[in-house]
């Protein structure tokens, strides 16, 4: 049987998972140092999830000063719509 298109997994997991396992919280509790080797596994102290905002690429200042001066000039030329407010009245 085939699988649908939208159950298919790509490469995995793009975003950030909410739940971590077991070994995944006992790890984050040992780099901290709030996990002793003698602890049960089961009834573990809670454990940040920390979601990563990836920042948007910023284009260089002398590409959006020309793309903005170039769009603006076209813009003001252009005549006014038809039934836009602000034009000449028509009766």
């Amino acid at each position: 049987m085939t699988m649908d298109k939208s159950l298919r997994v790509r490469a995995g997991l793009a975003r950030a998972r909410s739940v971590l396992s077991r070994a995944e919280r006992i790890a984050r509790l040992k780099a901290s140092d709030r996990w002793k080797d003698d602890d049960s596994p089961l009834g573990l102290a809670k454990v940040r999830v920390y979601k990563l905002a990836i920042k948007k690429k910023k284009k260089k200042a002398k590409e959006e000063e020309g793309e903005g001066e170039a769009a603006a000039a076209p813009a003001a030329a252009a005549p006014p719509a038809k039934g836009a407010k602000g034009g000449k009245p028509g009766k």
